[in-house]
């Protein structure tokens, strides 16, 4: 039986045009349908036939290839939501700046497009600074105009000023998500080179340090929000997402919705936790959100980073420390404790036992078994 013959629509630009582009498996009959297509044209950079990007050249290649081949426009058609689990965005905070003289503002359209899509908030609180250092670079022109040379001097300046490979990745998505995804342009900088990520090991603290940390924070409700991204390994955005009615104390767990990854998990409730917990609700009554600002609505992650490093600097910790470390001590105390690694690796809500396997690098339990070499 013949296989069904497809064509795979693709975004290209052109000679600073935008076309579309034709992919297809070698059928006679599908290439003599191309040829009689208006305009087309041959790409050698792209190996495939493109004729111009408007609505009416559109509908004509649905309705030539109709009833002969499948026409695929996975590619084409961008504008699957990300994770609509997430709550819509309100990005006026970025639209009601007052204009700065010798600064460009993320474009309107930038903007709208992170809202369609759905990003976290953390995701485009990133995306639009990343851009915006970006487009500033290159204040006087216009970033349509900019080309794959340009973004490699912008990104080869990052490097210069000792920025991470993980920013520098970050500026990459943030510049590709306005030419590819903004601007329909996913062939515009298909060669750019990432940098490697890098592989450093989790920072983590002690047992002794993480309970001088909960019991330095200024009340209930800090205690409570240290307690919780240590005992429970939760994200900041999870802890921050949390609902009152997640705190499941008959089963003692914590219930994390649509956590990284868009899953669901459960993890371990401290009973000790549970108590600070009882005390804090009695004290704050919050409606909605486990932990809430001064006007009922979610609690803020700068305030969470406030809390742990004011607590770790007032338990004589000098070091830099975040929630994330809170969270690293956990996955690394439960590890040398002799849990599981299967069994942290839920808790973590890790899709692959490879990611939480780089807690055994940090772990004591495993260096204490080797034989002292000058015994």
């Amino acid at each position: 039986m013949e296989l069904q013959k497809s064509v795979t629509l693709k975004h290209l630009l052109i000679n600073q045009n935008k076309c579309i582009g034709l992919q297809f498996s070698t059928s006679r009959v599908v290439q003599a349908l191309v040829d009689g297509l208006p305009h087309v044209s041959w790409s050698q950079e792209f190996a495939m036939f493109y004729i111009p990007n408007n609505k009416s050249n559109l509908e004509l290649i649905f309705k030539t290839f109709h009833g002969i081949a499948w026409v695929n426009g996975n590619y084409f058609f961008r504008e699957k939501v990300i994770n609509e689990a997430n709550p819509i965005l309100n990005l006026e905070r970025y639209r009601n700046r007052k204009p700065k003289t010798g600064f460009k503002p993320c474009p309107e359209e930038y903007l709208l497009k992170l809202e369609l899509k759905r990003y976290s908030d953390n995701t485009v609180r990133n995306y639009v600074a990343c851009f915006e250092s970006f487009i500033n670079y290159y204040y006087n022109q216009d970033p349509i105009s900019l080309n794959e040379i340009d973004v490699r001097n912008y990104l080869q300046k990052l490097i210069q000023e000792g920025k991470s490979n993980s920013y520098v990745n970050l500026a990459v998505n943030s510049i590709k998500f306005f030419y590819e995804i903004v601007h329909g342009m996913p062939n515009r900088f298909y060669s750019i080179e990432r940098p490697r990520k890098e592989k450093q090991l989790p920072e983590v603290l002690s047992k002794e340090e993480i309970i001088k940390i909960i019991n330095n924070t200024n009340n209930i409700k800090h205690k409570c929000i240290a307690g919780l991204l240590y005992s429970s390994g939760l994200r900041r955005g999870e802890l921050l997402n949390l609902k009152v009615t997640d705190i499941d104390s008959k089963r003692m767990v914590v219930i994390i919705k649509n956590a990284k990854g868009n899953k669901d998990r459960i993890s371990v409730l401290s009973p000790s936790i549970l108590k600070d917990l009882q005390t804090y609700y009695k004290e704050y009554r919050p409606e909605k959100y486990l932990f809430e600002g001064q006007k009922g609505d979610k609690y803020s992650v700068t305030s969470v980073l406030n809390i742990i490093s004011v607590a770790a600097k007032k338990a004589g910790i000098f070091k830099k420390v975040t929630p994330h470390i809170l969270r690293h001590s956990f996955a690394t105390h439960l590890l040398e404790s002799g849990t599981d690694i299967r069994h942290i690796q839920l808790l973590l809500g890790h899709s692959s036992t490879k990611t939480t396997e780089i807690y055994t690098h940090v772990a004591n339990r495993s260096f204490m078994e080797i034989k002292d070499l000058l015994s």
